[in-house]
């Protein structure tokens, strides 16, 4: 017999495709005025299909997608204040998921020459990414944070990275794998609002959009299947 937990988990993950799909399409299309309306709901049915679906349940993990849909709303304005905003939410959400895949990692099975060099390739990107904007920043002083929002977002992924070495499961692989999507989401983002290029990205909105949605939710359904 189907219980209604089910039925729900699967309500809102559609939910979660179809917005995601028609936020998409719009993006796709460069419709700003419709974007707006699909954005905030993003996250939040990821979260209730997290909170419908999870044997195991993890307030980590659903502070980090909360944590992510405010970092949705804030950078919906323009502004260097709302982009340092949504940053900050985003920021906190990285530091989250840290720790939602810190209790999987066994120090003893991470292979570290695998591992350092990944790190010194995951900070040199952040920083070569952000240093490649920062003449079209509104404010200097953006620079130090923004390199660290990468490089806190690469620690993440180093994390997740680790995990995967503990685990060496499916779930681990998908986790790991939203992960990056996340990093190249975030890259992607820097370089769509503030590179001098602007025709550098392919569909910048949808780009950005893409692998941010596909990060958010590998890393969600990666940590159903670890979690069990």
């Amino acid at each position: 017999m189907v219980s209604a937990k089910n039925v729900l988990t699967f309500v809102f993950f559609a939910l979660f495709l179809a917005a995601s799909a028609v936020h998409l399409w719009d993006s796709w299309r460069d419709n700003g005025k419709r974007r707006k309306y699909t954005k905030p709901m993003l996250l939040i049915f990821l979260l209730l299909f997290y909170c419908c679906a999870a044997k195991h349940f993890s307030w980590v993990l659903a502070a980090a997608l909360l944590t992510s849909w405010l970092g949705d709303v804030l950078l919906m304005p323009s502004g260097a204040k709302w982009f340092v905003s949504g940053g900050i939410s985003f920021l906190i959400s990285h530091l989250l998921f840290i720790f939602v895949y810190l209790p999987q990692v066994t120090w003893s099975s991470v292979i570290w020459w695998i591992l350092i060099p990944a790190a010194i390739l995951y900070y040199g990107v952040s920083f070569k990414v952000t240093l490649s904007v920062k003449d079209n920043m509104e404010s200097k002083a953006m620079l130090a944070p923004m390199i660290l929002y990468l490089m806190i977002n690469s620690t993440m992924n180093l994390f997740a990275m680790a995990q995967l070495m503990s685990l060496k499961s499916a779930g681990a692989v998908v986790a790991y794998l939203g992960a990056v999507f996340f990093f190249l989401s975030d890259c992607t983002l820097y370089l769509v609002r503030y590179h001098s290029n602007k025709d550098l990205i392919f569909k910048k909105h949808f780009t950005v959009m893409f692998t941010y949605l596909l990060g958010e939710c590998l890393i969600t359904v990666g940590m159903l299947m670890v979690q069990g």
